[in-house]
């Protein structure tokens, strides 16, 4: 099989995944990136013996042509974590389905560690069951924890006792990619943009002041209202130097994987020229430490940036710390997400060439 046309040689080769938030919703999200409906109004989650299905628009980059059987390409499981909201499965689902979109040859599947189904297991099950005989697991979180060091393993290696014609690869985490972060900083944007747009320069009234709207559901900019350049966000008020972002993770008990999170922070202030800090739904500094660290610097207009890739009952809780501080969305659908997970795919496929040598 020539894998060329698939996986570029050059990092990041995936280039420009389309993006596809102007569609239809689906999976019981709103049409516009990182926005996902009001908690007990979504749809369930697709079922677990069908792949997400990509949509018909979606350009078919990829030459199939010499696929002739399901196990030809590896099918792509991507897992998340799991939760007890329904608005972070329906939003891993939107995640899913882009990256479905961006690549049609690919048999791309959702699974969950906790708390939702589809479970890994009942994944793997499904994808032996279809006839792939290799399938590449790319972990959809932030960090390189429990969940992908112990937790996702042992899966893996029951699931291989299960099925010995199914080789399972694990790629790497999400991590904090450059590109994540970039997409943190179009969230921000989103935010800022949204304020401005709706209170604006004739009302006199600035974005610190504020208060949130119903929690990720918040109205962006619609498609007929382009993304304010940064001269124009500069002309509102909002200089960089003026605004500070708190950039508000989930937190670890361990204090090295707590100061990795911090240089998301750092990293958003470095491509930004904005004051950062970082603070955590679960530990020490809090949200509202962060906040008064900025104040202390200088910045004016505070805002939050959940570093999640779904809303949950974690960002629900830093909502609740600081009600009167606007608060972007989680980093949800975004063309950087589908590029990191496609770049993980494809970097773990030499791997489970070597093992099906």
């Amino acid at each position: 099989m020539d894998w060329a046309p698939m996986f570029p040689a050059a990092s990041g080769a995936f280039g420009a995944v389309p993006s596809r938030f102007d569609t239809a919703p689906r999976l019981g999200t709103a049409q516009r990136p990182g926005l996902v409906t009001p908690r007990n109004t979504l749809a369930p989650v697709a079922a677990v013996t069908k792949p997400i299905t990509s949509r018909p628009d979606a350009a078919a980059s990829i030459d199939t042509t010499e696929a002739a059987t399901a196990g030809d390409v590896p099918a792509l499981i991507a897992v998340a974590h799991g939760s007890r909201d329904p608005r972070s499965a329906a939003t891993m689902a939107a995640v899913v389905a882009d990256i479905a979109a961006a690549r049609p040859g690919i048999d791309v599947r959702l699974a969950f560690l906790d708390l939702n189904a589809p479970s890994v297991d009942q994944v793997i099950d499904a994808v032996a069951a279809q006839g792939h005989t290799r399938a590449v697991v790319v972990p959809l979180l932030l960090g390189s924890a429990f969940h992908a060091r112990v937790d996702l393993p042992g899966i893996l290696d029951a699931a291989r006792s299960r099925h010995p014609l199914l080789r399972l690869t694990q790629a790497d985490v999400l991590g904090p990619d450059p590109r994540l972060v970039r997409a943190l900083r179009d969230r921000v944007v989103d935010i800022i943009a949204a304020q401005q747009h709706s209170y604006g320069p004739e009302t006199g009234t600035p974005v610190d002041s504020v208060g949130p709207r119903e929690t990720d559901a918040r109205p962006l900019l619609s498609a007929a209202q382009p993304m304010p350049t940064e001269l124009e966000l500069l002309a509102a008020g909002h200089s960089a130097g003026s605004i500070g972002v708190a950039v508000a993770a989930v937190g670890s008990s361990s204090a090295a994987a707590n100061a990795r999170t911090a240089a998301v922070a750092r990293r958003l202030a470095a491509i930004t020229g904005w004051h950062t800090d970082i603070c955590f739904a679960t530990t020490e500094p809090s949200l509202p430490q962060a906040i008064s660290r900025l104040t202390t610097r200088g910045a004016t207009h505070l805002l939050v940036a959940p570093w999640f890739l779904a809303p949950g009952l974690l960002t629900d809780r830093l909502l609740s710390a600081a009600p009167n501080i606007p608060h972007a969305n989680a980093i949800g659908p975004h063309p950087a997400l589908t590029e990191i997970v496609l770049d993980r795919y494809a970097a773990a496929i030499p791997t489970i060439l070597a093992r099906t040598a």
